[in-house]
Parts: C-alpha cells; sequence; structure tokens
C-alpha cells in the first residue's frame, strides 16, 4: 500500500483594497493599455496598512480548514511559503498556528520566492509519506506592496498581496498514476542566476530594500524551466501533456503562461487564470489560483493537475497532483 498526501480543503484571502491599473497612471509613466499588452493584469489587491502577512495566512487556512471540516488542533504541521514575513523571526507558520489556536504539531517557513509553494508542497508531501505528519496546512501569502520600488513602473505594476492555502491529509493509494493526491515533484535552483530577480537589501546588510528584476531575463529562463520541470515531473509517474485537465501555474504573467502552455502542447483552456485580477502573488498565486478554480467549477475530483511556478533564486518546480 502506498501513502499519498491528498487535498482535503482548499481556501484563500484577498485584501478588500483593490487597485485597478487606472491607479497607477496619476503616479508613474503608465497606461491600462500598457500594462494590460504586456503582462495581462487589470486590477491586484492590496493589503491594509494593519494587515499583516500572517494575518493573510491565517484566513486562507481558516477557510481550508473549514472545507476540510477540521479542527486546527487536528493538524499536525502547518508550512507557509512566504518572502515577505511580517518578523525575521519568529516564522510566519509559527504566527498562524498561535492565531489558530493550535497547541500541538510544528510550523515552520519555506522561502523559495515565487516558486515557494510549489517547495512547500513538496516537503509536505514527504512529511506525510515518510508518517512524520498525517495532516499539514500548506499555505502561501505574500505582502509584495511592502517591497515595490514606486518610481519603478517596470515592476511596481506586476505584484499584488494575497494568500492561499491547502489542507493535505494522508490517505491509502496503489501505488498508480491513477491515485488521487501528490503524484510527484520536482525541485530545482541555480544560484548563478541569482542577480536577475532580487530584494536589494536584507538583515545583515542592515537595510531595508526592494524588489529588482531584469524582466527579459526572467522570461526567457521561466518558459524553458517552467515546460522542462512539469515534462520532468510528469514522466516520474508515467504521464504526458495529453493526460493533463489542468495547468494551474505561477500567475506571474499571462505572456508566460502562454508560452509555457503552448511549449508544454497544452491550449489556454486548460489553463486556471487569475492573473488578471490578483496580479503576481508570489508565492501565493498557484494556491490562490486553486483555490479560485474550485470556486469557479473549474476544478473536479479526479482531475490530473500540474502547478509549475519559478521565482528568484533562481528557483523552479512542478507538482502533479490528482484532485
Amino acid at each position: 500500500m502506498t501513502t499519498r498526501a491528498q487535498v482535503r480543503g482548499v481556501g484563500h484571502y484577498l485584501p478588500k483594497r483593490v487597485v485597478p491599473n487606472s491607479e497607477f497612471e496619476t503616479t508613474i509613466d503608465t497606461s491600462d493599455e500598457w500594462i494590460r499588452s504586456r503582462s495581462g493584469i487589470e486590477r491586484r489587491h492590496f493589503a491594509a496598512d494593519d494587515e499583516t502577512t500572517s494575518d493573510m495566512a491565517t484566513a486562507a487556512a481558516t477557510r481550508a480548514l473549514d472545507m476540510a471540516g477540521l479542527a486546527a488542533q487536528e493538524i499536525d504541521a502547518i508550512i507557509v511559503a512566504t518572502s515577505t514575513p511580517d518578523l525575521t523571526f519568529p516564522s510566519v507558520a509559527t504566527m498562524v498556528q498561535a492565531k489558530l489556536g493550535m497547541t500541538k504539531g510544528f510550523a515552520f517557513d519555506v522561502q523559495a520566492v515565487c516558486a515557494g509553494f510549489v517547495f512547500a508542497l513538496a516537503n509536505a508531501n514527504a512529511l506525510i509519506i515518510s508518517g512524520q505528519a498525517n495532516r499539514v496546512i500548506v499555505i502561501g501569502a505574500e505582502t509584495f506592496s511592502r517591497i515595490m520600488d514606486w518610481n519603478d513602473r517596470t515592476t511596481s505594476v506586476l505584484f499584488g498581496d494575497g494568500a492561499g492555502a491547502l489542507v493535505l491529509e494522508a490517505a491509502d493509494g496503489t501505488g498508480t498514476n491513477t491515485d488521487r493526491g501528490i503524484l510527484a515533484t520536482d525541485l530545482n535552483s541555480d544560484g548563478r542566476h541569482k542577480d536577475i530577480l532580487y530584494v536589494d537589501g536584507g538583515v545583515s546588510t542592515q537595510s531595508t530594500g526592494h524588489l529588482r528584476m531584469q524582466g527579459k531575463e526572467v522570461f526567457r529562463h521561466a518558459v524553458e524551466k517552467l515546460a522542462s520541470t512539469a515534462h520532468t515531473a510528469l514522466d516520474k509517474v508515467g504521464l504526458t501533456g495529453d493526460d493533463i485537465d489542468w495547468i494551474v501555474p505561477h500567475q506571474a504573467n499571462l505572456r508566460i503562461i502562454k508560452s509555457t502552455a503552448q511549449k508544454m502542447g497544452v491550449g489556454l483552456d486548460r489553463v486556471v487564470l487569475t492573473v488578471q485580477d490578483h496580479g503576481n502573488t508570489s508565492a501565493a498565486s498557484i494556491p490562490l489560483a486553486l483555490s479560485v478554480g474550485v470556486e469557479r467549477g473549474q476544478i473536479k475530483p479526479g482531475n490530473l493537475i500540474v502547478t509549475e511556478a519559478i521565482g528568484g533564486g533562481l528557483a523552479w518546480g512542478a507538482v502533479v497532483l490528482r484532485w
């Protein structure tokens, strides 16, 4: 018998403040048409001044627990993927643990920027199949509006805030690719490319920085690496692009999403898209899209899903799961 990490519940949270492209026209040299044509983004959400990453993560986790029909005390572990924690330490995950009222189990953060949720899912899967945890909440949460350089028109218009969460639970499987749950993962990183996407400040340098990105280089690496990692993960369990019901990609921008899907031989009608409404929410984008996909009625039990993402590091990876 094979142990699988199956999805029990999903949920998301978006801040109340919605920022349309037109709002940027009064502060920087840009336009709604310019932003849409280059990114596909129409609007995004920004956290309130008193709203933190852990607040949003807790809200998303609560909704995922509600769908799962579970109490927080029934959870063994929390993993939060974020690059914008409330504090340097303790982790956002332990803050969520406290806010949920959990007094047992363990919690930790994963930092792989936009690829963070894929890395967190792989960690949760390893914990479950090794028997170290039975139920795990996996969360992606970000407040990227706090690290934007508002004078940089090429990047400041791309990002938004939000959170998404999945509840995973151990279940028996047959060991075949027809099982429900996580079937395969593929993780990669290459630090030689650290300078094409980074924040120019941090604790050990005693500075507070802003996000810096070489857009053309990120695009080039993204299209090549995302299709490759997705195919690698599919190959591990004898599946191909034809078997995919839905690609749920990191919602970086529409051009990357379209190009990656095309390279994988998958039509855009099999891609869950939320980038137009959320912008790039970094580690939150995939769980947000999964939750919205369920809400829309797109993602159904038994569907084969591929999630893929790339972020600063560079770090990239994919997860194949059956809903």
